[in-house]
């Protein structure tokens, strides 16, 4: 556990480092080494801490989860409320659904086996997609129209929608048709995702009424907030609700209701938050097979760019009349490339049941991780000063457009930020 702990700090902040002097997301730098360090390359990181991966790359996305949670405020979900909704389901049906159509056409496979692998694969990652948004919106790119908040919110609600809907294509398995089961899977989806924000309603007030009434320092408070996210995500996995959502609630009720230790709690989950990126991306990276991505072939390529393609048009069609510029239409598009946290979480779920074609499945969706999180990351931190206005907050906190943010001072101070506040 020491030697993993040394390698996760040390190479991890190097590697992160090295990275962020290149001008490349310092994300990228903890996958590949991760990569690298895996049971799959070098093989130095220690079998226990692989064993216990899911659990710690899900314990860094409650916290990640929780700052993007302190980063909302209702005046902007009024404003973004409905363009959020159709971020969260129309990009990932197109995609999903071209995927299962082309697996049909190129790997001969079932509609259902297509399924599976069309909503493994269409899944947004919040784990590259959020810190990236909050860093966006620490330098007020996008924020005289709150692009941040709406990738950030459609994100969320996205992985919560793929997910589900592969869940009812594997109870299909088995299946002639399309069973009532199946069905009713698909329906609960908006139940589960409005469950789970209700749970993190409640969660939020009733800690804030706990704040209110106790005296609590500012360490006592993290630990509290933090326990309660992980709280409320076992408690949705249990009762099939959003968890992960949940813990974002969670977060915007704290900042509703308690602003005046929302902050205190937001620069504390940021100091965290340097070191849970370490072990989330590296973990992530170590789950990455090299060797079975290649069985996935240029096949397997053609499935993934087709398939971005598919979901650049749903972004297009969600954003649609939304007041976005042609402009910021591309930036949302192009910030909804990268993948990792889903596939790398589900990818290996058909080949564990035996299901025909699971090998593939895992094929694809570990090459989907290493194509598109590196280069949606830098997509993502090259494009947005180019595509996005640059705001600075005026009275009330109404943010005013400055221009394009494409000149090298600012974006350099981009960078100084961004060892701030941990997010890239």
């Amino acid at each position: 556990m020491l030697r993993t702990l040394l390698i996760v700090f040390f190479l991890g902040l190097g590697t992160k480092k090295i990275f962020e002097k290149l001008r490349l997301p310092g994300l990228v730098g903890l996958i590949f080494a991760g990569i690298a360090t895996g049971p799959y390359v070098l093989n130095i990181l220690e079998p226990n801490v692989i064993v216990l991966s899911t659990e710690i790359r899900l314990l860094a996305l409650i916290i990640i989860l929780l700052r993007a949670g302190l980063g909302l405020d209702m005046s902007v979900l009024r404003k973004i409320g409905v363009s959020a909704v159709k971020m969260s389901t129309i990009p990932g049906l197109f995609e999903g659904l071209t995927i299962m159509v082309l697996s049909r056409l190129l790997l001969n496979f079932t509609w259902v086996q297509g399924g599976m692998l069309g909503f493994i694969i269409a899944a947004v990652s919040p784990a590259v997609v959020v810190p990236s948004m909050l860093e966006l919106r620490s330098r007020g790119l996008g924020m005289d129209k709150n692009v941040p908040a709406l990738v950030l919110a459609g994100a969320s609600i996205d992985d919560v929608f793929a997910i589900t809907v592969f869940t009812a294509f594997l109870g299909m398995v088995g299946n002639t048709g399309v069973s009532a089961s199946s069905f009713m899977s698909l329906a609960l989806v908006p139940l589960e995702i409005a469950g789970g924000i209700a749970l993190g309603v409640a969660a939020g007030y009733l800690l804030t009424l706990m704040f209110e009434r106790l005296d609590l320092g500012r360490v006592e408070q993290l630990l509290i907030v933090t326990g309660t996210g992980i709280l409320i995500t076992l408690i949705g996995q249990a009762a099939s609700l959003a968890g992960l959502l949940a813990v974002m609630a969670l977060g915007f009720v704290i900042l509703e209701k308690g602003q005046e230790y929302a902050s205190q709690l937001a620069n504390s989950l940021n100091s965290l938050w340097l070191v849970a990126q370490l072990f989330l991306f590296i973990l992530i990276g170590a789950a990455v097979n090299i060797q079975v991505a290649l069985q996935a072939g240029f096949t397997g390529i053609i499935i993934i760019a087709v398939g971005l393609i598919a979901r650049s048009l749903g972004v297009f069609l969600a954003t649609w009349k939304s007041g976005l510029t042609w402009e910021e239409q591309k930036f949302c598009a192009v910030a909804y490339i990268p993948k990792a946290t889903v596939q790398a979480a589900i990818g290996g779920i058909p080949l564990a049941l035996g299901i025909p074609g699971g090998e593939l499945m895992l094929a694809i969706a570990v090459l989907s991780i290493i194509i598109t999180a590196p280069a949606g990351a830098i997509a993502i931190k090259t494009l947005a000063p180019r595509l996005l206005n640059h705001c600075k907050a005026h009275e009330g906190g109404e943010w005013k457009s400055e221009g394009k943010a494409n000149d090298d001072n600012r974006t350099g101070n981009g960078n100084r930020e961004s060892d701030t506040e941990g997010s890239y």
